[in-house]
């Protein structure tokens, strides 16, 4: 089966008019729907992020847009490093999800099992790396970096193997 959209010449496609996308859902194994769930749940990673950074930046009074609290703020107001802590896990997971998201769909896509262990663990570090950072400063996200490291470094290798297998 498949869907036909129509898109009306007023809107300025000139050249195609008519795509078909097929159905997904009839190629896709039980393996790789594992795979789009980690995908998936690493959004709730990142609302996770918005609400704890947001939470830190209401308790510390650092006013929008004010990214980060000065050095003059930390003195005054403990909460404010709090609050810098949380932004900067929160940058350090928008800097890493996007390589994350690519290799977990290119992995799956020749080791679906594989890559959702390795995404779920990277998942699951991130989670680790955030909780522990906002809370204990650096040394609190070692644990969290670790695994989800692991997990990165296991799906780059998967993704490369894939793109091998594929060439």
């Amino acid at each position: 089966m498949s869907y036909v959209f129509e898109i009306p010449k007023e809107y300025g496609a000139r050249l195609v008019h008519k795509f078909a996308i097929a159905e997904a859902d009839q190629t896709l194994s039980r393996a790789n729907s594992y795979v789009l769930a980690v995908a998936t749940s690493s959004i709730f990673i990142n609302t996770m992020h918005k609400i704890l950074t947001s939470m830190a930046r209401s308790a510390s009074g650092i006013p929008y847009p004010q990214s980060y609290a000065t050095k003059e703020e930390i003195e005054k107001n403990p909460k404010a490093l709090k609050f810098n802590l949380a932004q900067r896990a929160h940058a350090n997971f928008t800097e890493n999800y996007a390589p994350f998201v690519t290799a977990l769909l290119v992995a799956g896509l020749r080791y679906p099992n594989q890559a959702t262990w390795a995404g779920s663990a990277w998942v699951l570090g991130r989670f680790a790396y955030a909780l522990g950072y906002i809370n204990f400063g650096p040394p609190g996200r070692t644990a969290g970096y670790v695994v989800s490291q692991l997990g990165k470094i296991s799906l780059t290798v998967m993704a490369v193997l894939t793109c091998w297998n594929f060439a």
